[in-house]
């Protein structure tokens, strides 16, 4: 069974830095790219980070560009998103996603992340 859970989001200051975890089982962790998704309260989600399976090419939304980090550990079938100078403008349930192609593609639950003072 496939599964994939987040974990590491909560209540954090403005200028503040989370890092969230996305484990995964139930398939071939490092046959997959992974991306993280985040969707705001009213708001479409929207793509925020990807990385290929074996780290090859890396990309960031714009808007978290220089602030978060995405790296993974095919080791420990675990994908990360350092999360630094954190904006209220980031406050949403974070998803990650693994892909392998379009009709394969696994989503986790999601974990909140609130940017607030």
């Amino acid at each position: 069974q496939v599964n994939l859970v987040e974990s590491g989001g909560g209540l954090v200051q403005p200028g503040g830095a989370l890092r969230l975890s996305c484990m995964g089982s139930g398939f071939i962790f490092s046959h997959y790219a992974m991306r993280w998704y985040r969707q705001a309260p009213g708001k479409e989600r929207e793509w925020v980070a990807g990385i290929t399976a074996l780290n090859e090419v890396i990309k960031y939304a714009d808007s978290v560009k220089g602030r978060f980090t995405i790296s993974r550990d095919n080791g420990k079938g675990t994908v990360y998103l350092q999360m630094n100078s954190l904006e209220p403008e980031d406050t949403a349930v974070y998803y990650c996603n693994a892909y392998l192609r379009g009709d394969i593609s696994f989503w986790g639950k999601g974990t909140l992340v609130t940017v607030s003072s």
